[in-house]
Formats: C-alpha cells, sequence, structure tokens
C-alpha cells in the first residue's frame, strides 16, 4: 500500500496528515505543542489513538518510545555511528534484538530510505514522487504493520528535522 505523508505547516506541535494513494485522508499525526520531549498521538481518522510516540529524553542518541494498547510495542533509536549514512534501528516488541527488528537505512535527509528486516525490504520512503516540499511517499509491503511503518517514518522526519534547525 502506498501513502502520501505531510506535515502541516501552519500548526501548533508536529502534525501530520497521512492519505492513501488515492488522495484520501487515512491517519492524522496530533503532535503536542507544550511537552517536554517530543510526544505525539498517531490517530485514525476517527481521532482513535493507535500508537502514542514519546521522545525519551535521557538516552543516548535520539530514542524513541511506541505504545500500543497502553504498553510499549517498538522503540526506535538512531545510530550514531554510522558511515556516511543516516541509520535508525526499531527494536520491535522493544523487548531486545529479535529476528523481528527493523533496519532503516539511506539517504535520510532527501527522504530516500528503506526499511528492511533481515536484509529483506519491507517499505520504502521517497520525496522524489512529488514536486512540493515535505511531502513524501511511503510504500509498504502487503503484510507489514502499515501503522508501525508509518509512525516510524514520523520519527525519522522529527529527527531530520531537529538536525537541521542545528
Amino acid at each position: 500500500m502506498r501513502y502520501i505523508m505531510k506535515q502541516k505547516l501552519w500548526a501548533m506541535g508536529n502534525d501530520y496528515t497521512i492519505k492513501d494513494e488515492g488522495g484520501n485522508d487515512h491517519f492524522f499525526v496530533d503532535g503536542k505543542a507544550f511537552s517536554f520531549g517530543d510526544q505525539l498521538s498517531f490517530q485514525d481518522m476517527a481521532r482513535n489513538e493507535l500508537i502514542f510516540i514519546r521522545q525519551k529524553l535521557l538516552a543516548w542518541g535520539p530514542t524513541y518510545e511506541l505504545h500500543q494498547n497502553g504498553g510499549p510495542s517498538a522503540i526506535v533509536k538512531k545510530n550514531l555511528w554510522t558511515f556516511m549514512r543516516d541509520r535508525f534501528t526499531i527494536d520491535v516488541g522493544a523487548d531486545g534484538p529479535t529476528p523481528d527488528d527493523i533496519e532503516i537505512q539511506g539517504d535520510i535527509w532527501s527522504h530516500e530510505y528503506s526499511f528492511n528486516r533481515s536484509g529483506q525490504p519491507i517499505a520504502q520512503v521517497s520525496e522524489k514522487w512529488f514536486s512540493w516540499a515535505d511531502t513524501y511517499g511511503v510504500d509498504i509491503a502487503p503484510g507489514e504493520d502499515d501503522v508501525l511503518i508509518l509512525a516510524c517514518t514520523v520519527v525519522v522526519d522529527l529527527c531530520v528535522e531537529k538536525e537541521r534547525r542545528h
């Protein structure tokens, strides 16, 4: 499934709209404007929270916890010691290394990167499909957790935006 992700420019906090490939609103991400660290609510269009994203403030490098159904479902961490390209790891289940864990790698700054599990691509993010700024596509393989991958894409975007500001 292909999604179109766009950050809202005139919003309080980090808000995103996510549309399906037909241009229909599919998800909304509500960033909390006045919080310590990033806190976002990933919601369906009925405003039901699907994932809560919270930045861990006392962590070595950018780290975010994703919570589903009241408990931790994943930890997204930027790898600090990489050569030439940014890399993130997603600890699925937040229980240490498992075969379900995902690695994000590629040209993160240009929104041209892939999600890989055990070396196999499961999703692709690309800004090349679009001519307007801060809009990019997320193409997810069938059978994958679309909500988890889209929430992790939001985390990557937050990290890139912070680096651009500094």
